[in-house]
């Protein structure tokens, strides 16, 4: 077995890697106060930004939910890696040369995730490569005749796969990937005659997460006698989930989250022919329906705050299409932004569009959007006798639900006159039918209460929060200061912060922080502030990983740093203040002549001799 990673390589990969650039490529940051960024938190569903990020720190803390950690840690829960894996594809991503306690190398053995990137990626390139051959001629007809040339289908990684059973499978054995790794990929299968390429004789697209590394694969179906279906895609594996996938979010997600605009199209093709003619937000799901794991992931990457944003549908005009529509619609709700649907002409999906009219009419589709809400209104009333009374009541019925759902003020009322212009019908007969919907929706019963014999839910532990602490300027100096200290310690003259953390404070959970702080040792070394906060007591933890997260009242980090000082220097005064009231009580139960009396008078000389100097420094 390989020995553990040297610990100096651990912490100078973490010393050289910035942990925004890793969030970041997950969710969308905004700057938030003197070296903090925000977004929306991925490990747990929000609708306002409570998840900071502290660059020069390494350090992340969610407000809603209390999760927190070093880039290490984030890694590990958003991708399900080991420490090591962790470890080793940061070092991969700076090119640092890792070494191990017994001078072997990274273990390669398993099907870990970290090797089945490698397959994927492996794979990819196989794919790309034969897509030149004189095989894939079929390949790159069909690719032509969809408007896409050798430099598009490059863009994208599209490639080939031949048609015999093991090509793919002698290709990557032969780099040295085991039948284990390569069917725990999903990129083989397994038969009565052993493993054979699951993909054969067809044009290939890489399905690629987030971050841009390759998990899976979309495969169309190219010739008359494939009897398989006409798309097939990887199989769920470790790194591959195709109801939290999203085609082309890796090349998207930077426009996505400048314009805070999305594009959901059906297909991989549309998704080249939406980029191709400059809608670049756009992205498609991989084999399945759009749906909540979906929303969560563009929410994220949306940086999803406000109203400001628009998620825009694309949506064949068939049953299919209406279907798909009407589910979309019941899960758009969990968007902030505005939702809409675009359609094109004659029913044209956008890689069709395009090749019929050009980029710029798939650029008008997309622009010629309308309110998801009006989509779904039609939709609703499209196959009513609008022409006859019965008619008439018969769509009102099946749409006022749609409105009273509707919970903008603003919005509710608008929409309930557009609905009447589309019925022809009076506005407070519409206004009333839409009241009544809503109080059905609301008198829906709850769910069952639990039974009475079931054992009782275990209490939530108590989280002490900085929103919890008393509104006392002792408590404010203390938090602020310890604040400063974990954001902006480096950068402290030494003595002067060592002498301000040994200080003991007053409030309790305060005081346990401060421990931590004191007990880090190096505070010049990388990431000593969160290991810091890893080491606090419970239940004080949670309350030290807000301190280091939390937006420091400072404009600029010059200003930071000089405020930090100055609260390191009102502690101290406040301890030499304690220390004098409690040596002037003193000096009045013993005799002035004693021993004990003059060496309190000579304490207290040195006492204001150190506040003259501290107020001096200031």
């Amino acid at each position: 077995m390989p020995g553990r990673i040297r610990q100096a390589d651990v912490e100078e990969v973490k010393a050289r890697t910035n942990i925004a650039d890793i969030i970041g490529e997950r969710v969308a940051l905004k700057p938030a106060g003197v070296g903090s960024m925000k977004g929306l938190c991925p490990f747990h569903d929000e609708r306002s930004p409570s998840f900071n990020v502290r660059p020069q720190a390494g350090f992340y803390h969610c407000f809603g939910c209390g999760e927190s950690g070093d880039v290490y840690s984030f890694l590990r829960a958003m991708d399900h890696v080991t420490f090591t894996e962790a470890v080793e594809r940061l070092a991969g991503r700076i090119g640092y040369q890792l070494t191990y306690e017994d001078g072997g190398a990274a273990p390669e053995g398993g099907a870990g995730r970290t090797r089945l990137y490698a397959v994927n990626s492996a794979a990819a390139e196989f794919f790309r490569g034969q897509l030149s051959s004189p095989e894939a001629e079929t390949a790159r007809r069909f690719l032509g005749d969809r408007g896409f040339d050798a430099g598009a289908a490059a863009h994208f990684g599209v490639g080939y796969a031949p048609k015999g059973w093991s090509a793919l499978h002698t290709a990557l054995r032969g780099q040295g990937f085991s039948d284990e790794e390569l069917t725990a990929a999903g990129v083989v299968s397994q038969g009565q005659r052993g493993v054979y390429d699951r993909f054969r004789g067809r044009v290939i697209w890489p399905i690629r997460d987030v971050t841009g590394q390759v998990i899976g694969f979309g495969a169309r179906r190219l010739y008359d006698d494939d009897k398989g279906p006409k798309y097939l895609n990887t199989p769920e594996t470790a790194v591959y989930r195709k109801a939290q996938v999203l085609y082309g979010l890796d090349l998207a997600k930077r426009t996505i989250s400048r314009e805070h605009r999305v594009v959901v199209v059906e297909g991989y093709t549309d998704v080249m022919a939406c980029h191709l003619a400059g809608v670049t937000t756009a992205i498609a799901t991989c084999g399945t329906a759009f749906g909540a794991d979906h929303i969560t992931v563009l929410r994220r990457v949306m940086g999803d705050d406000s109203a400001a944003g628009e998620v825009v549908f694309t949506f064949d005009p068939d049953a299919a299409g209406q279907k798909a529509a009407l589910r979309a619609f019941a899960d758009a709700k969990r968007f902030n932004a505005q939702t809409y649907v675009a359609t094109g002409p004659e029913g044209l999906d956008p890689c069709d569009l395009r090749l019929a009219r050009g980029d710029a009419a798939v650029r008008s589709m997309v622009e010629e959007k309308m309110p998801m809400v009006e989509f779904v209104i039609d939709q609703r009333i499209g196959g009513f006798d609008l022409a006859s009374v019965e008619g008439r009541v018969g769509a009102l019925r099946q749409a006022a639900p749609v409105v009273a759902e509707l919970r903008d003020p603003l919005l509710q009322p608008e929409y309930i006159r557009v609905l009447a212009r589309r019925l022809g019908m009076d506005t407070e007969d519409v206004r009333r039918e839409v009241e009544r919907a809503g109080r059905a929706e609301n008198r829906r019963p709850a769910p069952a209460p639990r039974p009475s014999g079931d054992e009782p839910e275990p209490e939530p532990v108590a989280r002490v929060t900085l929103a919890g602490l008393p509104r006392s300027a002792e408590v404010a100096l203390e938090r602020d200061a310890l604040m400063g200290f974990l954001q902006f310690g480096h950068r402290l003259d030494r003595e002067l912060l060592v002498r301000a953390v040994a200080q003991p404070f007053r409030h309790p959970a305060l005081e346990a922080v401060r421990r931590a702080v004191a007990e880090a040792g190096d505070l010049d070394r990388a990431g000593w502030a969160s290991e810091a906060v890893g080491t606090v007591r419970e239940p004080f933890r949670g309350l030290g990983a807000e301190l280091l997260a939390a937006d420091f009242p400072a404009l600029t980090d010059n200003e930071a740093v000089a405020s930090t000082a100055d609260l390191a220097r009102r502690l101290l005064l406040r301890a030499l203040d304690t220390e004098k009231a409690e040596l002037l009580g003193a000096v009045q139960r013993v005799s002035p002549e004693s021993e004990q009396g003059r060496a309190i008078r000579v304490r207290l000389r040195q006492l204001d001799q150190e506040r003259q100097q501290i107020i001096a420094d200031r």
